[in-house]
């Protein structure tokens, strides 16, 4: 028997994990994928002649993707950390698309994802009990604060204090300064829309790497933006880079791969779980392990799933559903609203080095600094300002040294925003079981049913007019941009199907991400988010972890678990 299990070994799971073995317990991580190697199974090293296919992907491995087809994430250098859907299908209805979009590997999505990283302020743990949607958060911005600051320093993030109530300072590394195309954006920026601000994005790459960084093998960033790849350096967080090999040096650690849980073990007389049922991915053999505690880091969708997989007598809605909230109040960010436009005014005979792995950041300010125009919540903009090169000339007409000329010019300046917009939590969209469809492990399939709301209608369209207006304003003009929002699910930041709350009438988990119903399970991946407000959630994630993680040791040892 272990003293913990952790299920699932992304972004969560990986800092439940260190934080549970650092604290002295023996942890067995659960990972439903293979088993990646951290340096050894990135393809960052390829040269470009050797990335297969000229980085393109068949037409038929294409179609196995095919909720990501024509995304920017499929390439012949990454399509290997993508979930073909073919393989792990699940249920939609026609007129209610969702995207559901996975990694099934040792360190989850930790390996591809975005490394934006933004604390949640004051107003978003407050606004679900302030306008009725959702449970009212059982924690407050102050009972996070100092985790967020303990995960800030171990995993590295880059960026400025702004001192905006909206966008909490955290413990920064330097920034990732802005290129004068962006500081020239910036200062047009503010000078218009005065309640608006500009700055360097948040970002988990290490722009110069501290002692402890190094002790783990990990290295300051060099921009060589190849990050979606994996980072043989370490220099941005993943569980493979960082947290795996925390929890690793401790010797409490002991991880299986190729392990998919079917559901969890719970034991009426004491009202625990006492174990986690895995099904071997592939000789299809069961088996189960046994600990004290369970921490549930699955990822949204796939915690819900094994909460209402693991239905008994004593709990035939499913595991610590008795307030019949496991699933619902699915969310996702607003996702591929964005503008483009070119800015003939820019600096004329500046550049900038190397390839960032951030640009510009612009913090919520509708319903802070300006109404929300017939919309709750709000919403904040990523993008960048760079300069068009030689790439430009593919395509063009030319040939030998004119050719060659030409492309050495410094093009014209080039801008895009694209805004990410809070989705209100709504017990109708949610993730339920199929009663007729299982998959090859004889699972009942995931189905979603999922919509954007006439709130994040409105949003919508008010992100892209501010889009518009503010390229406008800085001496642009537009050149393209999005008519509607991107399918939910899109912008891989699901969120919401095992809420914390006050009241267990209403919601899944307490105040410490532990069931209301069930003392020993821990949830802390985006499940257990009552809100999702507008910034990327990862962050929001490894603090919850940490700080549960910490409660669990401390009621484990005092016998309250």
């Amino acid at each position: 028997m272990f003293d913990a299990i952790v299920v699932g070994s992304g972004m969560s799971g990986g800092m439940s994990a260190k934080e549970l073995c650092e604290r002295g317990l023996k942890v067995l991580v659960i990972e439903r994928g293979r088993k990646l190697v951290h340096g050894e199974s990135y393809t960052d090293n390829l040269q470009p002649w050797e990335v297969p296919n000229a980085g393109m992907v068949p037409e038929e491995d294409l179609a196995r993707h095919y909720k990501i087809q024509g995304h920017s994430f499929i390439q012949g250098a990454t399509q290997q950390y993508w979930v073909k859907d073919d393989e792990h299908p699940y249920v939609t209805p026609e007129d209610k698309p969702f995207d559901w979009i996975r990694g099934y590997h040792l360190g989850g999505r930790s390996i591809m994802w975005g490394r934006q990283s933004y604390r949640l302020s004051a107003q978003d743990f407050e606004a679900n009990a302030k306008d009725g949607h959702g449970s009212d958060w059982p924690i407050r911005y102050d009972d996070l604060a100092p985790w967020y600051s303990h995960v800030e320093k171990f995993i590295g993030v880059a960026g400025s204090k702004e001192g905006l109530p909206q966008l909490p300072d955290g413990d920064f590394l330097p920034a990732f300064a802005l290129n004068d195309g962006e500081l020239q954006f910036k200062a047009a920026i503010e000078k218009a829309f005065p309640g608006r601000k500009v700055i360097p994005g948040r970002t988990a790459n290490l722009s110069q790497a501290q002692p402890h960084h190094e002790e783990l093998g990990r290295m300051t960033c060099q921009a060589r933006s190849l990050c979606d790849r994996g980072c043989t350096y370490g220099a941005y967080h993943s569980s493979l880079s960082s947290s795996l090999p925390a929890a690793d040096r401790t010797g409490n650690l002991t991880i299986v791969t190729d392990a998919i849980v079917h559901s969890l073990v719970h034991d009426p007389k004491t009202g625990k779980v006492s174990g986690v049922r895995v099904i071997d991915s592939n000789t299809k053999a069961g088996k189960t392990y046994e600990a004290k505690v369970v921490f549930l880091n699955a990822s949204t969708i796939g915690t819900a799933q094994i909460l209402l997989n693991s239905k008994s007598a004593a709990m035939p809605r499913g595991l610590a559903n008795g307030s019949d909230m496991v699933g619902r109040n699915l969310m996702d960010h607003l996702f591929a609203l964005s503008v483009a436009g070119l800015l003939p005014n820019g600096p004329k005979d500046s550049f900038y080095h190397g390839r960032r792995p951030t640009g510009l950041y612009i913090p919520r300010f509708r319903n802070v600094t300006e109404p929300g125009e017939g919309f709750l919540r709000g919403y904040g903009y990523q993008g960048g300002v760079s300069r068009m090169s030689w790439r430009a000339g593919i395509g063009q007409p030319g040939i030998g040294a004119e050719l060659k000329a030409r492309t050495r010019k410094l093009g014209p300046w080039f801008t895009y925003i694209s805004g990410f917009g809070e989705m209100l939590p709504n017990p109708e969209n949610r993730v339920t079981l199929s009663t007729s469809k299982v998959d090859q492990w004889g699972i009942p399939l995931v189905e979603v049913n999922c919509a954007h709301g006439p709130n994040e209608q409105k949003m919508a369209k008010q992100i892209l007019d501010d889009g518009k207006a503010m390229i406008q304003a800085a001496g642009g003009f537009v050149v393209s941009t999005a008519t509607e929002p991107g399918t939910p699910g899109l912008g891989i930041h699901e969120m919401g199907t095992a809420c914390m709350g006050k009241d267990p009438k209403t919601s899944v988990l307490n105040k410490f991400n532990q069931a209301h119903e069930v003392p020993n399970l821990f949830i802390t991946d985006g499940a257990a988010m009552a809100s999702s407000g507008c910034q990327n959630p990862s962050l929001t994630y490894m603090a919850l972890s940490a700080r549960a993680a910490h409660h669990a040791v401390e009621f484990l040892r005092e016998g309250k678990i």
